[in-house]
């Protein structure tokens, strides 16, 4: 005697991250965006085997090629595809390491600011009282400032390196992902299941972060995304105002200052070309992240 049609675990919407690719590619735009961002990460990572200089080697700059233009044969014998910048690098392999390193500075000054933010609104919203007053007042004045000045008068007083803007950036940003954790966890707390939970009773850091973490976890992806975009830029406008990282490591934000005073003298390439990268992958990381907070919205939920 058949059983009769077994039911598919998967369906329907064929699990949850079927179900977020679903909803996120209903955005066409969305969907491009995205296939831009992977490739710009993969290009970043394969810079070593795709680039045909390392523009971090002093060594192999050579300063007669400096300002070539789009298209240019040097005395590296390649052509330069991009032209070439001030200090004789080839503008296509400078693209190609400073979005490498525009990105490893934006994900990893994200990711902490993420974690320190997440563990400073989440104790603050779980543990309630003295200790919510003070880390929120905390917070709440240094959303008061202007991340870039923050940023700047940081950068201004540590000095230029990889490790200052690092730094700089996560105290500019932590306190966004420590006010949207809090406002999150906070209208959670006082639902049945987390009482539940702390009546059984199970240890508080097991309810902090079994039980009201995965909640507030959809608009921690938004923000994460908005703010990775934003360190990128921070530390390209840090970059281009001279106080980010040195002309010896150029990110996209140095490549862009390094050239702007030879824009009045017709070698527009040196700027143009880096800042059409950096807008670029501002707008591939921006487009995805709008379209992640559609999917995750469950009132946009037809």
């Amino acid at each position: 005697m058949s059983a009769g049609p077994r039911a598919n675990p998967a369906a329907p919407g064929g699990g949850l991250v079927q179900a977020l690719w679903r909803d996120f590619s209903r955005s066409h735009l969305a969907v491009v965006a995205l296939a831009v961002l992977v490739l710009v990460v993969l290009g970043a990572l394969a810079a070593p085997w795709i680039s045909p200089q390392d523009p971090y080697d002093q060594a192999a700059l050579n300063l007669a090629d400096a300002r070539l233009e789009p298209g240019s044969t040097g005395s590296g014998g390649y052509t330069h595809v991009l032209g070439t910048d001030a200090d004789g690098r080839d503008l296509y392999s400078a693209i190609v390491y400073g979005t490498r390193l525009s990105l490893g500075i934006g994900l990893l000054a994200g990711l902490i600011a993420l974690l320190l933010g997440t563990m400073l609104g989440l104790f603050a919203a779980f543990r309630g009282g003295w200790a919510e007053s003070a880390i929120m007042r905390v917070v709440d004045l240094q959303l008061s400032f202007p991340p870039l000045m923050l940023a700047l008068v940081l950068v201004a007083s540590m000095g230029q390196g990889k490790l200052q803007v690092i730094v700089a950036l996560v105290a500019a940003q932590y306190a966004y992902f420590a006010r949207t954790v809090h406002g999150a966890a906070s209208s959670e707390r006082e639902r049945e299941y987390i009482e539940a939970a702390a009546a059984i009773p199970l240890p508080p850091y097991t309810v902090a972060v079994g039980h009201l973490l995965p909640n507030v976890l959809p608009p921690l992806i938004v923000v994460g995304t908005v703010q990775i975009a934003s360190s990128i830029v921070l530390e390209a406008t840090l970059s281009f105002l001279g106080v980010g990282l040195p002309v010896t490591e150029p990110s996209l934000g140095t490549l862009i200052y390094r050239g702007f005073e030879y824009m009045q003298s017709g070698r527009t390439w040196i700027s143009v070309y880096p800042g059409a990268a950096l807008v670029i992958l501002m707008l591939a990381i921006n487009l995805v992240g709008d379209q992640l907070r559609d999917a995750l919205n469950p009132r946009l939920k037809k």
